[in-house]
């Protein structure tokens, strides 16, 4: 009664009929296994569209953020790029970040919470959790509280609640349009980085951005859509902003090889700054999170610190595109760069930790090019003969900065080089980042865009692991034996037989055949359960109660495919063909299978051996040099 199909050893098998169904990444993307292409075509044009809004929105509220600046500062109704460090307010001064800590602490206690931050960790929280769902108020509430706190002297950039805007917009046509909820994150993904795009002019960067902070993948399905976003985003900056790079920068000649080495090494120093200032920033959150007050007035009392640096130091509030531009050209005096790297720090500091709206970019690219250009001042005073350049020195610690303190390195190191158009400094700015990276990853386990969603509990990968289900195929782990009975047996012989045989580990699943057309052909799949269930008397013929398989593998399928249609079908196990033009049974393939199978490819590729013995391959030096004299 009992057969035995081996894989190993036998050409033939039980012809079965294929009806191969859907795989799980085809569910997700909403086909049934059918075009592919127009699905994508469909979610690049919502990408491009939804790129198009993000692009107006960001040139809305950099007027925005200017016209707040001019009534706040100047008294006048004048938008656009208006800087608060020429104010003449005096003392009053440090009022106008106060005012403005009340309003988005109004906004986000009687609007949304969800508008507290600098844009980009709330953006990877709804990535990473809730579906990629965001509020549609915060859509509107985010650019708004940016542009009240940035407005009154905030010293952050107006790239985080743009990018953080930008993915509510995409969520928000994600949630109006039937869609899964990867295509949903897609959309935000592609929302959030058109807007730094389009804010920047560093399509490249911000695609980089998706991959190393918001997607945490790299394939086709989602790369394109964003690809395309980021695109239409910076056609967007072309016309609001012109063609030119975003930061001037002189020409500056490639260095050589001490002054890379000195480069790097500055490179280091911003990166253990950049664990520095990580630290502080959520240690200060956590001092707010003390205060016996309630979270409303939290942005005020930030704004306090905020007005006091602003009266003893006004090129620290606001936006500061220009102090960036200004440490890149190399022109500002060491005094103007502690204030720059140490007052707008703390002032940046308490601000961020207090919860009000704003984004964290600008801050870290002027802290780390200020470090970055002090510390090659203190060079060159050392080590004259090196001839140093502040402003390279200034590009490498934004880089740095940025690289350590979000662990985003290519993003830091192609963001430099869009927005200076110095692309002759790749290898330094390749080796400060890299140089700031490590220090990074071996001193803090979170980042300043991380820590605060792992505090609340959010797993956020630090790394791209090769997909070990796509790695291995069916056939790498196929049971090589296969337990089929004929479809005209009884369930009473069979549990006799299993009865018989208990301690075989191989009777979990059982094939069944019928003869037809004077040919075995595969019926369906019987389960222990099902076979000893006290429904059945044993007097029932094993065809009537098989469960037929929706869907069979060939043996060439990847084991992401074996997972995907067990998930999709609800089964345990299911069973293998040969091949499309074999369809004989070779045997199936369980859960238990895929995941020893798993864990075995996991341990090889974390195993730490020696691929060549310095000592097995001397001895078999010697002995073919013994062999030669002789």
């Amino acid at each position: 009664m009992k057969q035995k199909l081996h894989t190993a050893s036998t050409g033939g098998g039980i012809p079965v009929s294929i009806s191969p169904g859907p795989t799980l990444q085809a569910h997700n993307e909403g086909t049934n296994g059918g075009s592919k292409a127009v699905r994508m075509l469909y979610i690049c044009t919502l990408a491009v569209l939804n790129a198009l809004l993000v692009g107006v929105i960001a040139k809305a509220m950099v007027y925005l953020i200017g016209l707040v600046t001019g009534i706040s500062f100047y008294g006048t109704l004048a938008g656009g790029d208006t800087s608060p460090a020429g104010n003449h307010l005096g003392l009053w001064v440090i009022l106008v970040p106060v005012a403005g800590g009340i309003i988005v602490g109004l906004m986000a206690r009687y609007g949304s919470r969800a508008i507290r931050g600098h844009g980009i960790p709330e953006a990877m929280e709804q990535v990473l959790t809730n579906d990629s769902k965001v509020k549609p108020i915060v859509t509107l509430l985010k650019p708004l509280s940016a542009a009240v706190s940035i407005g009154t002297g905030g010293p952050f950039g107006a790239e985080g609640p743009i990018i953080a805007a930008g993915g509510a917009f995409g969520s928000l046509i994600g949630q109006l349009l039937k869609i899964t909820a990867y295509e949903r994150k897609v959309l935000l993904t592609a929302g959030a980085t058109a807007g730094m795009s389009a804010i920047f002019g560093s399509p490249v960067a911000a695609i980089m951005l998706a991959i190393e902070l918001l997607l945490f993948e790299f394939s086709p399905r989602s790369i394109i859509p964003v690809a395309l976003a980021c695109i239409t985003g910076d056609a967007c900056h072309l016309l609001f902003f012109g063609s030119r790079p975003m930061f001037l920068m002189p020409g500056v000649p490639a260095p050589d090889q001490l002054q890379l080495l000195a480069y790097i090494l500055t490179g280091a120093i911003v990166g253990l700054a950049s664990v520095g200032v990580t630290k502080i920033v959520y240690f200060t959150e956590d001092l707010f999170e003390k205060l016996p007050v309630h979270w409303m007035w939290w942005p005020a009392i930030g704004g306090v610190a905020v007005g006091v640096a602003g009266y003893f130091a006004p090129s620290t509030m606001g936006v500061g595109y220009n102090n960036i531009s200004d440490i890149l050209n190399g022109n500002l005096a060491v005094h103007v760069l502690l204030v720059l790297c140490l007052v707008k720090f703390v002032s940046w500091c308490i601000a961020l930790g207090s919860g009000t709206s704003g984004g964290t970019l600008a801050p870290l690219f002027t802290i780390g090019g200020a470090l970055g250009a002090l510390l090659v001042i203190g060079f060159n005073k050392l080590f004259p003969a090196l001839g140093l350049s502040p402003a390279i020195a200034g590009l490498i610690g934004m880089a740095a900065m940025f690289s350590g303190a979000a662990r985003a390195l290519l993003t830091a190191v192609i963001f430099s080089l869009e927005t200076t158009g110095q692309p002759h400094l790749l290898l330094p700015l390749l080796g400060g980042s890299a140089a700031a990276y490590f220090i990074s990853y071996s001193l803090m386990k979170s980042t300043i865009m991380t820590e605060k969603i792992v505090r609340r509990g959010v797993h956020t990968p630090d790394s791209f692991v090769p997909d070990v289900l796509n790695m291995l195929n069916v056939h790498d782990v196929l049971k090589d034996e296969v337990n089929v009975f004929g479809g005209r047996d009884t369930v009473g012989e069979v549990r006799r037989f299993v009865e018989q045989e208990k301690d075989n580990n191989l009777f979990n699943t059982f094939a069944i055949i019928e003869d037809k057309d004077s040919s075995a052909v595969f019926s369906g799949i019987i389960r222990m359960q099902q076979l000893f269930h006290s429904k059945y008397s044993g007097n029932e013929l094993l065809k009537d109660i098989a469960t037929p398989p929706p869907v069979v593998l060939y043996e060439d399928d990847s084991l992401q495919k074996a997972i995907d249609e067990m998930l999709i079908n609800k089964l345990p196990v299911i069973p293998v063909v040969r091949s499309r033009n074999d369809s004989s049974l070779a045997g199936i393939i369980t859960y238990r299978d895929i995941m020893e199978a798993c864990r075995i490819k996991e341990r090889e590729i974390l195993e730490r051996k020696r691929a060549i013995s310095l000592k097995k391959e001397g001895k078999k030096f010697r002995v073919k040099v013994r062999r030669w004299i002789r």
